[in-house]
């Protein structure tokens, strides 16, 4: 599944199901919901959740001890983070608000 998140402020942001998912309940909307909407009051909050989140993710990646599988990822894939995941999210909600238009998705 792909989910689609839209703003007039900004172009489209496109995510796999699981992903958009994870943002929509961190963001503290409904993760099961097909289609919804952040709307402008709702905007600040959303994107302060949101780097909080990333924020904690940092903080616990700073502190976390390199073990052996930190190793064997330098050979192959390293795992998406959510810092990566969450940009393009944040760099909406931010267009969003500065022009005041809400984000939508699935509609």
């Amino acid at each position: 599944m792909i989910v689609t998140f839209k703003s007039r402020a900004a172009g489209d942001v496109i995510q796999f199901g699981e992903v958009a998912k994870r943002l929509l309940g961190i963001m503290g909307k409904d993760p099961e919901a097909a289609q919804g909407i952040i709307t402008v009051e709702q905007l600040p909050d959303a994107l302060e959740r949101l780097r909080a989140a990333v924020a904690a993710e940092k903080a616990e990646m700073a502190v976390r001890p390199r073990g052996e599988d930190d190793d064997e990822r330098r050979d192959g894939p390293r795992a998406i983070t959510l810092t990566q995941r969450a940009a393009p999210m944040i760099e909406l909600l931010e267009y969003a608000l500065r022009d005041r238009q809400p984000v939508t998705w699935g509609v």
